[in-house]
């Protein structure tokens, strides 16, 4: 698409939400492939070892579970790529004029790539998970590849130490340069013509002349209407600074290395390489009408300027209640109630006495685990060394840094649906321990005029209804008055996902099988057409405990 083939009258763009909007050209409520002022791209901008890629993971994670298709294009890897450093990328045009392009920067075209782990490959995971059953590690099956990458010899390998990212060095220079932009095209052409609602360019951005670059790309191709948001990242916190450095330690460019210490020091060397041309975010953007935002310290403090458009204010919004705080999130369904046994959806009926069996070991269980969790938290904190050890490569949590000798207690937040069968599955909690509490957005699915019916009943007295459902469970809503599907689920939980990211207490919600898929499924970063059939039978108690670079998952059975 060029700028050429864009509308030449700009056109209303107002909120498009999946489920709850429906228009002539969009009946599903995405925003329509016309509709170019009501998408986004979203360019990184700040120094390495910022947070920069943990916070676009967290953004695209949470626009993809709200139904607003989002990718990442990360400069980083590609340059690895083009500078001999990395694998193929999955079959892609770009990955082919990439090569082609870079390879005449080489001196020699024939070498074979340099082999890294599947993980450094992109499109990168949303979100690091590891899932342990029963305290034993188990392994997720990758998702198959549905293409091979293009057997393209790799260029001749470069040097990427310090000395490859200091600007007066040329050809390395003219590379960065180049990758940047293949990647924007990239991302450009996901946008524009790939069904794309949100495009994210991750990169350090750090010098004004490059942000020129890449708005005047955008505009030569997309016209005056797609809407672009610069999102920067910067560290104030010394502790959070060093934290993020030692991650570097074990990414892509620096897990190979013998000496940690060594390689945090070239590191720090390839930030001062930055700092030569680096200009934040703020007069000639003002200057310029261009919206931006700037992170301070992950989310300490926020400085947004001309934020306009539905998707960048719901961006903005979510990027308002970032924290690192360490902290548990408890998730389970409510204990076996008298309509499970019968088979029966929906309705109110209260625990069966399996169900309050539950409802008392539940409780217990959740207080060991509170006090064994504050126990470790107390031993790891007292074992940090701050600033690292030389050859340490293991970040402390920067929330603790600094508060070793003060840790307070996390308070514990019991939320339940207001439903009987939920209510009674907390009622074993102390209010005086636990603030417990009741709310109506973890109702379960309303399933309207089939409300207590069981699904062999659906299927024999609604047959047609039951067939619809079954071909496509996450866009099917209940029918009549009340009814409602897998789409107003997610929408009404995100008032609840914001509040889970805001706070720094732990919590534990008692929900039911809709409203447990949907939040497993944002926690961890599924793909929307597996949120309908996630199994999560009762029973069980999902457990996410969020760091600052993953979410660790643990999954028991009672």
């Amino acid at each position: 698409m060029s700028g050429a083939s864009t509308p030449a009258k700009n056109r209303a763009t107002t909120l498009d939400i999946p489920g709850l909007t429906r228009s002539k050209v969009s009946p599903d409520g995405r925003i329509s492939q016309r509709d170019v002022g009501a998408k986004l791209v979203i360019v990184m901008v700040g120094l390495p070892a910022r947070g920069k890629s943990y916070i676009v993971k967290k953004i695209a994670r949470y626009l993809n579970w709200s139904q607003h298709p989002t990718e990442i294009f990360n400069v980083g890897n590609r340059r690895r790529i083009a500078a001999g450093g990395g694998q193929t990328l999955p079959n892609k045009s770009i990955d082919s004029q990439l090569r082609e392009s870079v390879r005449k920067m080489s001196v020699n075209g024939a070498a074979p790539p340099t082999i890294v782990d599947q993980k450094d490959m992109l499109p990168p995971p949303v979100i690091a998970t590891q899932i342990l059953v029963n305290g034993e590690p188990n392994q997720v099956p990758p998702t198959p590849q549905t293409s091979q990458p293009i057997p393209l010899p790799a260029p001749q390998p470069m040097d990427q130490s310090a000395a490859f990212f200091d600007p007066d060095n040329v050809k390395a220079f003219q590379l960065r340069e180049q990758v940047a932009l293949e990647t924007l095209d990239e991302l450009l052409d996901y946008v524009l013509n790939g069904g794309g609602s949100v495009g994210i360019l991750d990169a350090t951005n750090s010098t004004l002349e490059r942000r020129k670059r890449i708005m005047n790309h955008i505009r030569e191709r997309a016209g005056s209407e797609l809407g672009v948001l610069f999102l920067e990242s910067r560290c104030i916190d010394q502790n959070l600074l060093e934290s993020n450095m030692r991650l570097k330690l074990s990414g892509p460019d620096y897990k190979d290395r013998d000496d940690p210490a060594a390689a945090l020091a070239d590191f720090k060397k390839r930030v001062q390489m930055y700092e030569k041309t680096y200009v934040p975010l703020g007069d000639y953007e003002e200057e310029n009408n261009m919206p931006y935002i700037q992170m301070i310290d992950v989310g300490r403090k926020i400085v947004a300027h001309k934020i306009k458009g539905f998707l960048s204010i719901q961006a903005a919004t979510y990027l308002m209640n970032f924290n690192l705080a360490p902290r548990q999130i408890w998730l389970t369904r409510h204990g076996e109630s008298v309509d499970n046994v019968n088979g029966r959806i929906g309705g109110d009926s209260p625990l069966s006495p399996n169900g309050i069996h539950y409802a008392k070991a539940l409780a217990t269980f959740i207080a060991s685990e509170r006090a064994l969790w504050e126990q470790r938290q107390r031993e790891k904190q007292a074992s940090t060394h701050f600033p690292p050890l030389p050859g340490d490569a293991t970040p402390p949590n920067p929330e603790c840094t600094g508060q070793i000798s003060n840790h307070e207690e996390r308070h514990f937040c019991v939320w339940t649906s207001m439903l009987k069968r939920s209510i009674e599955t907390a009622k074993f909690f102390n209010e005086d321990e636990f603030d417990v509490k009741q709310m109506r957005m973890l109702n379960e699915l309303n399933a309207g005029e089939f409300d207590g019916m069981t699904y062999e009943q659906i299927k024999t007295e609604h047959h047609e209804q039951y067939e619809l459902r079954k071909k496509d469970k996450l866009h099917y809503r209940y029918p009549g008055p009340g009814g409602e599907g897998y789409l107003d689920i997610i929408n009404r939980l995100q008032k609840v996902i914001i509040e889970v990211e805001r706070m720094t207490d732990h919590v534990l919600i008692v929900g039911h099988r809709s409203i447990t898929r949907v939040l497993l499924a944002y926690f961890q970063g599924l793909k929307r057409e597996d949120i309908s059939d996630l199994d999560v039978p009762l029973g069980v108690v999902y457990m996410l405990e969020p760091v600052s670079h993953l979410l660790a998952l643990l999954q028991r059975s009672s």
